[in-house]
């Protein structure tokens, strides 16, 4: 892959680190007023988004190599690293997600009572390393940033969550280090044959048959261990079933902004991962694989949306519903996978699938935060209930709350003229071009899905009133309607007009599916 000329000036590192130089302000700010430590966090959470902005209008679509490519030697002499960074269409969409999606949980945290200045700082610390993820090209510091967003996770789930919060947390961690650690021996075997930890130089050995080769010179199940390993670390964090099953007492028990951010942010990181690393580094052993992965990836299509369908708990709904919107995301490229090389497919759903994965990524971060959001303030106002049935006829007494919500539950189910139809739609007309059994088989999670998200909408917000609506229930506040109302914006805006996001990928879309063996 060719590679852009260094970036005289450090765009993207300053988009990694401008949220870290806030934690480390707030953290000078000892005993300041806790909507001053609010406000603080906040506004360094804006700076990634408006630098990623300034990268946007710099953008050219039309080039597939990283943009403002920033290289330097880091440990060259000891391990051949590079403090190398770069941007396409892939990063962008998630850079973008990333300043999106941490404004508007900080302003739904905006209540949060204990230590809220801590709070702030753990907020700022795990938006850097998500965006270090989606930015670097070396492994090395690629894998820094990777496990230290589990450092600020843990503690916003431990300190700030729900009664069994530690738990959670927890089996969070033991989870997603697990995976790491199995990622971290394939990539030293990955290295001792290569001599490098570079993407886009693994990407070009793997593409020219010398990783297979050289992995298959140090033993005979050398490669296959290899990609199991790398492979494993991605899957916790997504998560494929059924490594996923720390991810419904994580959501639940998180505080509502840290539920928004794991959704939003933290389960793109472990798709992005498939994409930038797996895909592009193993093809041969994850297109052997491809039977077996797409078997999971359907079950957390089936099952995810299903078990989201038996729950009372809202939180663990919603919760259910991310496995299963991001089953459809491996899905899709599991499909491409196994599609390559046989002479059936076409080129056409190929680049359909994989721009829709990319496009949901996107979307379903945006429509998964607001539900967080949405059960948040029903928890908020009924001193902690989140049942299905403790709720009814809130339509009536909050008829801002239930429009804004019911947007963001239309978006999640996929309503064309809003952004989670269009992905979902690339996804199924890719699929169904390459594998039309495993679409058919992902059509049942659309019917779950459907019957588990109208039944939410129903159950909260039609009918009689119940439980909390039967007192006091007021309509949302200027602070609550903050966080919600950019999101909605961005579902009808993405949704009427899908090409805001599909003009940054489609060149690298393309140009990914030209290096198919499709005719």
């Amino acid at each position: 892959m060719p590679v852009a000329p260094a970036a005289a000036f450090p765009l993207l590192s300053l988009i990694i680190f401008s949220p870290w130089a806030g934690a480390a302000l707030l953290a000078m700010f000892r005993g300041v007023a806790p909507s001053v430590s609010r406000t603080l966090a906040l506004i360094f959470s804006c700076g990634p988004l408006a630098l990623g902005l300034v990268a946007l209008n710099a953008f050219d679509p039309g080039r597939v190599a990283p943009q403002f490519v920033e290289d330097s030697i880091w440990m060259s002499r000891l391990l051949n690293v590079h403090y190398h960074l770069g941007l396409d269409g892939l990063s962008l969409v998630l850079v973008l997600l990333t300043g999106i999606v941490t404004p508007v949980a900080l302003l739904a945290s905006w209540r949060v009572t204990h230590y809220p200045r801590a709070f702030g700082i753990l907020f700022l610390l795990l938006e850097g390393a998500a965006l270090g993820v989606f930015l670097a090209l070396d492994f090395f510091h690629w894998f820094l940033f990777w496990e230290l967003s589990l450092v600020p996770a843990f503690f916003l789930i431990k300190l700030w969550g729900g009664p069994a919060a530690s738990r959670a947390a927890y089996q969070f961690v033991i989870y997603t280090i697990g995976g790491s650690a199995f990622m971290l021996l394939g990539f030293a075997a990955l290295y001792v044959a290569t001599g490098t930890l570079d993407f886009t130089q693994l990407a070009q050995l793997a593409a020219d048959g010398v990783i297979g080769a050289k992995l298959a010179a140090l033993g005979g199940i050398w490669p296959k261990a290899v990609f199991v390993g790398v492979f494993l670390g991605l899957a916790v964090k997504v998560p494929l079933w059924p490594f996923h099953t720390w991810l419904p007492s994580a959501y639940a028990e998180a505080p509502v902004g840290g539920s928004m951010f794991l959704t939003g942010v933290m389960s793109k990181m472990g798709v992005y991962g498939f994409l930038r690393i797996l895909w592009p580094i193993f093809p041969a052993q994850l297109h052997a694989a491809t039977p077996c992965l797409l078997a999971l990836a359907l079950a957390g299509i089936v099952l995810g949306a299903y078990a989201a369908m038996k729950q009372t708990d809202l939180k663990r709904m919603v919760a259910y519903s991310s496995v299963n919107h991001l089953s459809y995301c491996l899905l899709a490229l599991f499909a491409v996978s196994y599609a390559t090389g046989r002479t059936a497919p076409t080129a056409a759903a190929a680049t359909a699938a994989l721009s829709g994965t990319i496009m949901q990524m996107f979307n379903h971060g945006l429509s998964a935060a607001a539900l967080f959001c949405c059960v948040g303030i029903l928890e908020s106002r009924s001193g902690g209930k989140r049942g299905l049935n403790d709720f009814g006829g809130v339509r009536t007494v909050a008829p801002i709350f239930a429009a804004l919500c019911g947007i963001s539950l239309f978006s999640s189910l996929g309503l064309p003229g809003l952004n989670g139809f269009v992905g979902e739609f690339l996804i199924f007309r890719g699929v169904f071009g390459l594998d039309a059994g495993a679409a058919t088989i992902a059509c049942f999670g659309l019917l779950a899905t459907a019957i588990f998200l109208l039944t939410f909408w129903q159950r909260v917000f039609h009918g009689p009133r119940a439980g909390v609506a039967a007192g006091e229930f007021a309509d949302l506040s200027g602070i609550e309607i903050a966080p919600l109302l950019p999101l909605v914006v961005l579902m009808f805006i993405l949704g009427v007009w899908p090409q805001l996001l599909a003009g940054l990928i489609n060149p690298i879309v393309s140009s990914w599916a030209a290096h198919l063996s499709l005719p």
